[in-house]
């Protein structure tokens, strides 16, 4: 099938990329001549597992290419996905202005009949504005769907070939069965594809996303209030994800979510119901509690190493918003970060995929170390703040013997704080108190 996609971010890439791997021709449109030059050499500006090797292949095949011509793209295909961002606008909504400058130059484009898919998180309403504007600048026959992604980041190449589900918000048969054919290979084992009105598959993107969102909160609210009476959160959460009603995922207390999506949607679900006269109260609980959560973890450093953090260094272990990616968008290490720099201290931080990243959002206020035991030289303490798989099983002796004071604070509760006690440490996590007393720091 002949396959256009509109955007080379995030969700663009993975969905142009993964779209030519089982056989289809993609052309990938980007207005970023730029980026579209170091896409060509097979240099992609994200770290996702799997995308860069992919990518190469599909491009030294001839099934995936790279173009700013939209409208050759746009006239070749069959189908023409619009995978561009959707930004937080002031008052919490999503922007949608490059979504409606994509269905102008569409409309100004298309010479056959052609499937427009809103891939992009869009709010409800968004396939009848894309309707509209196409509309009023062609007479050529289309449709315009809404196919919601639902890709995990540092897994989204798996999730795309290999999808629990697959959402089509369609009013048109024509179109329905066109997506079918195009997602049909990737249902073989039997996983559903769902089909429903293109309102509805909008609101589902929404729902589902805010539904994890306020699972994360109400798991860290339980934490907190475990920590005052002295339970134990982990013990909890095992307690109840092994009730099937409730089950494991996004049960873990922390640091709260981040990156582009939850935060975004959260906030775009809540103007929704604003803007419709809804109660939005769960929405604006979980919301505040993922806000508070990362103050609540400040609040544990300078109750230890005082409001004064003048003269301190401080090693922080992770900045992307979770592993297996470089994105820091509404990542904890921001939040966390900035307090502490504000308030004198020296942080000496290291991640495995996320320094360019960071440099946007710290710039030369923090040090960026080689490797994450020479960010501990020295420190007062350390931060863990990402669960990257190789900061699971580090050698404790030798952070002791970097440090210039053995205290932990673990964002996301990685590590057995009763073993390094034991080893001397001073080690403090969210959920737990812990009975035996500290190293004096």
């Amino acid at each position: 099938m002949k396959v256009c996609v509109i955007g080379t971010g995030y969700v663009g890439l993975v969905v142009g990329t993964c779209l030519a791997e089982i056989g289809n021709d993609v052309i990938c449109v980007d207005n970023n001549l730029d980026k579209l030059a170091q896409l060509e050499k097979g240099i992609i500006p994200i770290y996702e597992p799997g995308l860069e090797e992919l990518m190469r292949v599909n491009v030294s095949e001839n099934r995936l290419s790279f173009t700013s011509d939209i409208k050759d793209a746009v006239s070749k295909s069959l189908v023409c996905f619009i995978a561009v961002g959707t930004p937080q606008g002031e008052d919490g909504s999503a922007d949608l202005k490059y979504v409606e400058q994509v269905a102008k130059s569409i409309g100004k484009s298309i010479e056959k009949y052609t499937v427009i898919v809103d891939k992009s998180t869009v709010p409800v309403g968004t396939a009848d504005k894309v309707t509209s504007i196409i509309k009023s600048i062609t007479d050529v026959d289309f449709d315009v769907v809404s196919n919601p992604e639902f890709l995990k980041q540092g897994a989204a190449v798996d999730d795309f070939l290999k999808p629990d589900r697959v959402v089509i918000g369609s009013n048109s048969q024509k179109a329905t069965e066109i997506m079918q054919e195009l997602y049909a290979p990737f249902l073989r084992t039997g996983n559903p594809v769902i089909i429903m009105d293109t309102k509805s598959a909008e609101m589902t993107k929404y729902a589902a996303n805010s539904f994890l969102a306020v699972k994360i909160s109400y798991a860290n609210e339980i934490a907190n209030i475990c920590e005052k009476v002295g339970a134990n959160a982990e013990m909890v959460r095992i307690g109840m994800c092994t009730d099937k009603r409730i089950g494991s995922k996004f049960l873990f207390s922390g640091l709260g979510y981040g990156g582009s999506c939850f935060p975004k949607d959260v906030k775009a679900l809540i103007k929704t119901a604003m803007d419709n006269d809804c109660d939005y109260t769960m929405l604006k609980v979980a919301d505040d509690i993922n806000k508070k959560q990362r103050q609540i973890f400040i609040n544990k450093i300078i109750d230890k190493l005082g409001h004064d953090l003048t003269g301190k260094t401080i090693a922080v272990w992770g900045l992307a918003f979770k592993p297996k990616t470089n994105d820091m968008r509404e990542a904890p290490a921001i939040t966390i970060i900035n307090d502490l720099l504000s308030r004198g201290a020296k942080i000496q931080a290291y991640d495995p995929k996320a320094f360019d990243v960071a440099k946007f959002y710290f710039g030369d206020n923090i040090i960026y170390a080689k490797s994450s035991y020479a960010a501990l030289e020295n420190a007062d303490a350390m931060l863990l703040l990402t669960e990257w798989n190789e900061f699971r099983r580090p050698d404790f002796d030798r952070m002791k013997s970097l440090m210039k004071k053995p205290v932990i604070f673990d964002g996301r509760n990685q590590y057995d704080g009763d073993r390094l006690i034991e080893r001397g440490f001073d080690y403090t996590c969210v959920g737990k108190q812990f009975s035996r007393e500290s190293v004096s720091v």
